[in-house]
């Protein structure tokens, strides 16, 4: 029987821990110097490389069972490729050198002659992701925050350390493509049925005493059975190719969005022979990663990074109880938001009945965010009714989204401000009214902050902070703190009519309604704008929005809609959506249209012009200072309208043309 003697590390480094341990089983703890997170960056790779040296050298003179692979951080295992190295690439070429030796080392990992065991807690994607496709076994925790997937098509690329294959061998192609085109995120008590992980265990304690005994026992991981398998061989493979391109083009376009449709041509060529397929891989990688499309969406991951911090770091005030004011549409679901989110709300409203069916409306939600039935008993324990606002004395924050009228709003803060605890947020969602009105009668004003919350709640990421003029900056930075602490992003502006958002967007809206007025068919309109790329068209967008709403909105930004369309159809109480007709009529939620076909060319220069008065409005609310950057207004209007999020948003994108020797149309140009 083969003696083993615990061996320190003889290999320098700075992002991993290695040691080999009493029972010979080497140990790789990857803990990235001077990051809350680990990511796999090149000097990472580097030094795994030589662990993986060491550990061929070591194997090959029995000196080692196994190898196993673990995170060093609290918080995640692998988050992925270090993305901000892949700014550093200016060619294919320079794609292709950097792919060559993480897949070079993968492939190495996969061929040791021992066990490599990943033992895994936390967030592991991406390259994570395809890290541990290359282990033999591969073990999770339970936890819910334990998740693998594949986010790259977010970024406009696809899996590129040969996870295509592997995640095909070990999962299925089903399974596998799904998991790559769509870029969520992965329940380790889901990934484990689907093939990506073998072994599950409660906690991240156990981990370590599993993977020990995963080694011990020589365990491999069992490749997707044949019942899988089958449908990556002709002419399976061929069928479902098909099938998974009909259902990709129902949900983006291949000029906008071109990685999934890459990676699906990747399968139907090669997902019957995966050494062919990790081969081509690469080739099909390099030009999408060089692509402005990707370029343009990981800035917009860097916009994320960018809101984020909107929110001050080491800030000590921490939201866990919030009261709600108005048990609407908006106030409910913002009340539900905050609960979903771990938070105890209470929330009031006049009308037993309003509040009653506000409440009852984030069942959906919490059937959605929660998966056990006691979680979402939990959430539903803390909604709690409070139709006389007993709450308010206790809560972190106070919400107002009541009825937009100044007096009613002045008469509740005045009485809220006696009723609220020390230190506890004042807060208004008004889209239309300023916060020094509102405030007036406060004695002490610069407390009022808005917090601006956009429709849906649960689905729109962005939150506008307003600043009111005489706002103190520790409220807007308890605002910011707050919308991060609910999972969305803070924008903190001026308190100017429709902060920037609604002032962005309205010329936009309203420049589209008055080409309607001037005879353009409302649905070639539309179809301009989605081919621009926007998620829906102006007129569709005014349906939905409301056109009640829409003409309010008008009014407060002066956009004169006197005597138009527009004000006719509210008149008449058809006002879109929610009435069943307005510029379109609806069925079953949806706007009824034609079968008009409209000639390409002709989209992409109206799209343009369409888009030429929300970039315009874009760059005065810039000089305007309604927020402090340019990145911050392509922020806003990207997570805030949906913009083209390929393109950048609308100030950036109007900098590549130029940078091109092209410009957007003008506004003036636009009316012409």
């Amino acid at each position: 029987m083969t003696e083993f003697a615990a061996e320190p590390s003889i290999i320098e480094l700075k992002d991993w821990r290695y040691w080999v341990d009493g029972e010979g089983i080497a140990w790789a703890i990857f803990d990235r110097e001077g990051e809350s997170m680990n990511s796999l960056g090149r000097r990472p790779i580097e030094e795994l490389a030589r662990i993986i040296s060491q550990a061929e050298t070591d194997a090959a003179a029995k000196k080692i069972r196994g190898l196993v692979i673990m995170s060093g951080k609290e918080r995640g295992f692998v988050v992925g490729a270090d993305i901000r190295e892949f700014e550093t690439f200016t060619s294919e070429q320079d794609v292709v050198a950097a792919l060559k030796p993480v897949n070079e080392l993968f492939e190495r990992i996969e061929k040791l002659s021992v066990p490599v065991v990943a033992a895994i807690h936390g967030v592991c994607v991406g390259g994570g992701l395809e890290l541990i496709l290359a282990c033999h076994y591969r073990i999770a925790t339970r936890d819910d925050s334990t998740r693998v997937g594949f986010p790259e098509v977010k970024l406009g690329i696809f899996p590129g350390f040969n996870g295509t294959a592997r995640s095909i061998r070990q999962a299925g192609p089903m399974a596998a493509m799904q998991a790559m085109l769509t870029g969520g995120m992965i329940r380790a008590s889901v990934a484990k049925p689907q093939g990506f992980i073998d072994q599950l265990v409660n906690s991240p304690g156990e981990l370590h005493w599993a993977a020990r005994k995963a080694v011990l026992q020589n365990r491999r991981s069992t490749p997707a059975g044949s019942a899988k398998a089958i449908l990556a061989k002709w002419p399976a493979r061929g069928f479902l190719a098909g099938k998974i391109r009909q259902e990709t083009e129902k949900k983006v376009r291949e000029d906008h969005y071109p990685a999934p449709f890459r990676l699906i041509d990747l399968f139907e060529k090669f997902g019957g022979d995966l050494e062919a397929m990790k081969r081509e891989e690469t080739k099909a990688f390099a030009p999408l990663m060089m692509s402005d499309t990707s370029k343009n969406l990981r800035r917009v991951f860097r916009l994320t990074e960018l809101l984020k911090g909107q929110a001050p770091k080491g800030f000590k005030w921490r939201p866990s109880r919030v009261h709600v004011i108005g048990a609407g549409t908006m106030g409910a679901d913002i009340a539900g938001v905050c609960v979903a989110s771990g938070m105890e709300v209470t929330l009031q409203d006049i009308s037993a009945e309003q509040l009653e069916k506000g409440i009852k409306a984030q069942g959906k939600l919490f059937a959605k965010k929660f998966k056990t039935k006691a979680a979402r008993d939990a959430a539903k324990a803390r909604l709690i009714a409070d139709p006389e606002g007993k709450g308010v004395a206790r809560a972190d924050v106070v919400i107002e989204a009541i009825v937009e009228r100044l007096d009613i709003k002045q008469k509740l803060f005045a009485d809220l401000e006696a009723r609220v605890k020390p230190g506890a947020v004042l807060a208004t969602n008004t889209s239309s009214l300023k916060l020094e009105d509102i405030a007036a009668p406060m004695k002490d004003p610069g407390r009022l902050i808005g917090l601006h919350f956009f429709s849906p709640v649960a689905q729109m990421p962005l939150v506008e902070v307003v600043r009111g003029n005489g706002t103190r900056d520790d409220e807007v930075k308890k605002g910011a703190t707050f919308v991060t602490s609910i999972d969305k992003f803070p924008l903190i502006t001026k308190d100017v009519p429709g902060f920037l958002v609604n002032k962005v967007l309205t010329p936009y809206m309203f420049a589209a309604m008055t080409r309607l007025e001037q005879g353009e068919d409302k649905e070639k309109i539309d179809e301009a704008a989605r081919t621009f790329g926007m998620p829906m068209g102006p007129i569709e967008l005014a349906d939905n929005v409301g056109l009640d709403i829409c003409a309010h909105v008008a009014k407060i930004l002066g956009q004169s809609s006197e005597g138009s369309r527009l004000d006719r159809l509210v008149a008449s109480g058809r006002l879109g959506k929610k009435t069943g007709e307005g510029f379109y009529v609806w069925k079953d939620g949806k706007p009824v249209k034609s079968e008009k076909k409209f000639a390409k060319a002709e989209l992409e220069l109206l799209g343009r012009e369409l888009v030429a008065p929300m970039i315009d409005e874009a760059q005065k609310s810039l000089d305007d200072g309604v927020v402090e950057t340019a990145d911050l207004v392509d922020a806003g209007m990207i997570f805030g309208t949906g913009f083209a999020p390929f393109r950048g948003g609308p100030l950036h994108y109007r900098a590549s043309l130029a940078q091109k020797g092209a410009q957007p149309p003008t506004q003036a140009a636009a009316a012409e």
